[in-house]
């Protein structure tokens, strides 16, 4: 059994904090358009996802160890360290679930791992290689790819479906989406999971508890797989709202579509070891479903939010994370204040989310309306008022009300 030091503990217990944020925050990313087009009920839905990304955790660690063994130079890191990153990620992860806005939590832990790092050993601690080919590429190039999938394979399913709308057709789509909804919380924990095995893991080597380039422990495997589960569980409702019916309207077939391109990406990058955002797959894929379909509409202001959100994410989470590197250097007393700081931060946007409760009895809102751009509202100040009664034979034009 490991040697475990005060810090290493704290680090430990941070680290299973953050993925349980990790859990609620992306439960969306597999369970939001199952939720919207009512393929299952939202607790029922909650519950599947969480138990597969429990499953999905002891699949690899071929991510995990591009964590623990790739990203940041293992030999001049220290726990405290590890510990400041974690922060950054955390309250990254917490602000935009706040406000609803499905941001990666991936590119929060790399960000925050990056910034403190740098903080404490200069950028040298950083292998630049690693970060561009692992992290920043998968980055751009997955929505991409996720999206024209699954563009390609909405139309591809009108395409061989027809018109054919039927009860039979919607209750078949709904039965795909429940089987691609399972493979995505599968692919969900196989790598976002992991990612906390790695930073678990890169704190036991920082503080000797166990040899340098080693596989996560069982028990690390176990931990994280148990705290990204329990997250999931929870749901994270205000995402899933955003996910389900702000980005666009979708029917069964599109999230079928959508879901099965995303699962197919995020597999296939987690064999690769790619750091990959399943947000921005899942993100991509929903886009692409809503492309697909003739007459389907993105609600691009809502998209627009949503890329703004995940260029941040790794320079806000980056800039909190040597922010508190900078206060633990100062000694324990230093690692005490930034402590009390996570957790009083994390109970004031508690309570501010309880201002509008979301939760599984409204999760499913109307969506919102896209605003009028300027050739919209020109037509509908040109467009003459409709006909009112007729009199004497002469059309009287009634304005509406």
């Amino acid at each position: 059994m490991e040697s475990f030091s005060l810090i290493l503990a704290i680090v430990v217990v941070t680290a299973l904090a953050f993925d349980f944020t990790n859990g609620f925050h992306d439960t969306a990313n597999a369970m939001a358009t199952t939720i919207s087009t009512g393929a299952m009920k939202p607790k029922l839905a909650v519950a599947m996802s969480a138990s597969l990304n429990l499953v999905g955790a002891f699949l690899s660690v071929e991510v995990a160890n591009t964590i623990s063994k790739g990203l940041v130079d293992e030999s001049g890191i220290r726990p405290e360290v590890i510990f400041a990153a974690l922060v950054g990620a955390i309250l990254w992860n917490l602000v935009t679930w706040l406000v609803g806005l499905p941001s990666s939590s991936s590119h929060a832990l790399m960000g925050g791992l990056i910034g403190a790092a740098v903080a404490s050993a200069g950028f040298g601690a950083v292998h630049g290689g690693v970060l561009v080919t692992k992290v920043l590429l998968p980055a751009v190039a997955a929505p991409v790819v996720a999206g024209i999938a699954s563009m390609v394979a909405t139309r591809f399913s009108y395409g061989i479906g027809g018109r054919a709308e039927g009860e039979a057709t919607r209750k078949g789509y709904r039965t795909g989406q429940v089987a691609s909804a399972a493979l995505v919380s599968l692919a969900h924990g196989t790598n976002d999971a992991q990612k906390t095995m790695g930073v678990i893991t890169l704190a036991l080597i920082a503080g000797g508890a166990i040899a340098p380039g080693s596989n996560p422990p069982t028990w690390v495997i176990l931990s994280a797989g148990l705290a990204i589960a329990a997250g999931t569980y929870i749901g994270g409702w205000r995402i899933i709202r955003t996910m389900g019916t702000g980005l666009t309207d979708l029917e069964p077939r599109q999230g079928f579509a959508a879901q099965t391109s995303a699962a197919t990406a995020i597999l296939a990058s987690s064999h690769l070891g790619f750091s990959l955002s399943t947000t921005h797959v899942v993100s991509g894929a929903v886009m692409g479903a809503g492309l697909g379909r003739k007459g389907g509409v993105v609600r691009w202001s809502t998209a627009t939010r949503m890329a703004v959100a995940w260029v941040l994410t790794l320079p806000a989470a980056a800039l909190v994370g040597a922010g508190a590197e900078a206060v633990t250097e100062l000694g324990d007393w230093g690692t005490a204040v930034v402590a009390v700081f996570l957790v009083a931060a994390s109970a004031w946007i508690y309570k501010l989310s309880r201002r509008e409760v979301i939760d599984h009895t409204n999760v499913v809102a109307d969506p919102p309306a896209e605003p009028s751009g300027v050739v919209t509202t020109a037509i509908a100040a040109v467009t003459p008022p409709p006909a009112g009664t007729v009199a004497d034979g002469l059309t009287a034009t009634i304005p509406a009300p």
